[in-house]
C-alpha cells in the first residue's frame, strides 16, 4: 500500500489502543515515532528534541514498542514499526486508510465541507492547532516579558494545565524574533545527577552546549578550588554567552523535581537568582532570559534574597472559565452556545484543561451522550480510566500521600495538609489549596478516590 502519513496514522492507532483498554500514546512516544518516520537513530531523535538519549533508549521506546506489540498482535521493533503498523493499517482500517490517502485531494478544496479528523488530545497542543485555548492576555505579557534584557519569567500550574503548549509558543515566538532557544525538562534527568550539585550543574551545562550547538568545554571552565556554582557561572558567562550575538532564551520545566532534592535546590536555586541580579550591572548576563516553570509552590527554604521564586514575571495557568469551554466544544464543531453543556461537564471536572478537551473529543465523535459520558466519568469503564488509574497507582506507592487524599476527598470541609503533601498532590492537579488547606480539585476526582476506598476497605472487612 501507498505510504501515508504518521499525524492520521497515530489517530487511529491511539483510537485502537483505547479500544482495548490500553493508554494512547504520549508526547514522548509520539516524538520517537516522527523520528522514526523520519529515519533517525534514538540518539538523534532526543539531541534534536531536547531529551536525554538515554531516556529514549532505555525508558520510552521500549514501552511504545511493548504497547504497539500488544496492538498489532506482532513484536514491534524500531526497524520494523513503520512496516508493521501500515501492514496493521491496511489490514484493519481500510475506511479510515482511504480517508487518509484522500486527505490532500481535500485540503485542496477550501470550500469543502470535509475536514480531517482530530488527533487524540495526548500531551502539548502542537503549533497553528486550532484546537489550542490562548490566553493571550498571559502570553502577551511573557512575549514581553523575554524581550527585555535579562528578563525572568516563573510559570506556575499544576499537571497538565497547559503549560508545555504554552512554553511551544513561547519558543517559537522567541525563534521568530531570531533567539536562540534552550529547553530542558528536568523529569528526565537521572536522579542520581540530581543528588549531587556538581553533576546536576556539569549536567545543565552540557545539555545547554548541545542545544546551542556549541562544543561542550566543561573541564576548561570547571575548578573544584572554586567550586562548582562558579564554575558554572563562569562557564556561561565567559564560553556560552561570548559566543552569542542573540539574546538566548533558556526554559528550565519540572524545575519541582528540584525541590525534592534540597541539597542541590540550596545551591542551585540562589544561583539563578543571581544570574537575574547580575544582568542588571553586566551587560553580558543580560542576553539570557530565564523561563523556570514549576508545577508546585517551592518548600525548600530560602532566604528572600536568594529565591528566584519572588522576583522576574510570576505567570499562574488556571483552569478554563466557561468561555473558553464554550470556545473549545465550538472548534469541534459542537454547538454549546446556550452554555448548559459546559455547565453540566464543568460540574464534573471543574475548568481542568486536559479532562475538558478529552471529553469534548469523544462527544465530537458522537460516540457517546453527555449524560453517559458523566455517568462513567469516575468509574473504570469511563473516559478517563487510565487518568484516574494512574494517579491511583502513583497514590498508592506513597502511603502518605494516599491517606492525605482519603482525608480530602471524604471532607465536606477544606482539610488541612502537612506543606509537603500538600504541594506534592497540588502538583500532581488533584486538590486545590488556600493556604495550605485543600478541597478536591473536581467532583471527578471526590467520587473516584472515595469509590476506590470503599472498595478497598470491602476487601480489608
Amino acid at each position: 500500500m501507498d505510504s501515508i502519513e504518521l499525524e492520521p496514522l497515530v489517530e487511529i492507532v491511539n483510537r485502537k489502543l483505547l479500544e482495548k483498554q490500553i493508554r494512547p500514546l504520549n508526547y514522548t512516544e509520539i516524538l520517537i515515532m516522527q523520528g522514526i518516520w523520519q529515519y533517525q537513530t534514538y540518539h538523534q531523535i532526543a539531541q534534536e528534541r531536547g531529551y536525554s538519549a538515554g531516556y529514549f533508549t532505555n525508558v520510552v521506546a521500549p514501552q511504545l514498542c511493548q504497547r504497539l506489540t500488544e496492538l498489532v498482535g506482532s513484536r514491534v521493533t524500531k526497524k520494523n514499526c513503520r512496516v508493521l503498523l501500515e501492514s496493521y493499517l491496511d489490514a484493519t482500517c481500510t475506511p479510515l486508510k482511504t480517508t487518509i490517502l484522500k486527505q490532500d485531494s481535500v485540503d485542496s478544496f477550501p470550500d469543502t465541507d470535509q475536514k480531517p479528523s482530530p488527533s487524540y488530545p495526548s500531551g502539548p497542543v502542537p503549533l497553528g492547532s486550532s484546537f489550542y485555548i490562548e490566553n493571550s492576555t498571559l502570553s502577551t505579557r511573557v512575549y514581553e516579558e523575554i524581550s527585555k534584557p535579562g528578563a525572568l519569567v516563573r510559570i506556575k500550574a499544576p499537571k497538565e494545565m497547559g503549560k508545555t503548549s504554552m512554553l511551544l509558543r513561547i519558543l517559537n515566538y522567541a525563534d521568530s524574533q531570531g533567539y536562540r532557544t534552550v529547553s530542558l525538562n528536568l523529569e528526565q534527568i537521572d536522579s542520581s545527577i540530581l543528588n549531587e550539585l556538581n553533576l546536576f550543574l556539569r549536567w545543565l551545562c552540557a545539555n545547554v552546549s548541545r542545544q546551542l550547538q556549541i562544543e561542550p568545554r566543561l573541564d576548561d571552565y570547571w575548578d573544584e578550588d572554586i567550586g562548582s556554582k562558579v564554575s558554572c557561572s563562569l562557564y556561561f558567562r565567559k564560553y556560552l554567552l561570548e559566543q552569542i550575538n542573540s539574546p538566548v532564551v533558556l526554559v528550565l520545566d519540572e524545575v519541582n523535581q528540584i525541590f525534592e532534592h534540597p541539597q542541590v535546590a540550596r545551591d542551585f536555586l540562589p544561583m539563578l537568582r543571581s544570574w537575574y541580579e547580575e544582568a542588571r550591572r553586566l551587560l553580558i548576563w543580560q542576553k539570557l532570559r530565564l523561563v523556570v516553570v514549576h508545577s508546585t509552590e517551592i518548600y525548600v527554604p530560602l532566604q528572600l534574597n536568594q529565591s528566584p521564586f519572588n522576583v522576574g514575571l510570576p505567570i499562574q495557568l488556571s483552569d478554563f472559565c466557561l468561555d473558553q469551554v464554550q470556545q473549545l466544544a465550538q472548534s469541534y464543531g459542537l454547538d454549546w452556545s446556550n452554555g448548559e453543556e459546559s455547565r453540566q461537564l464543568m460540574a464534573m471536572v471543574g475548568g481542568h484543561p486536559a479532562l475538558i478537551h478529552m471529553a469534548i473529543y469523544h462527544l465530537s465523535f458522537e460516540e457517546m451522550t453527555l449524560a453517559q459520558l458523566l455517568k462513567t466519568a469516575p468509574t473504570s469503564t469511563g473516559i478517563y480510566s487510565y487518568h484516574l488509574q494512574r494517579h491511583w497507582v502513583t497514590l498508592q506507592q506513597q502511603l502518605e500521600l494516599l491517606i492525605a487524599v482519603h482525608a480530602v476527598m471524604s471532607s465536606t470541609e477544606p482539610v488541612q495538609l502537612e506543606p509537603i503533601l500538600a504541594y506534592k498532590l497540588s502538583s500532581m492537579g488533584l486538590i486545590k489549596l488556600d493556604a495550605n488547606k485543600a478541597t478536591p480539585s473536581c467532583q471527578l476526582y471526590r467520587q473516584y478516590f472515595n469509590n476506590q476506598q470503599s472498595r478497598t476497605d470491602e476487601t480489608c472487612n
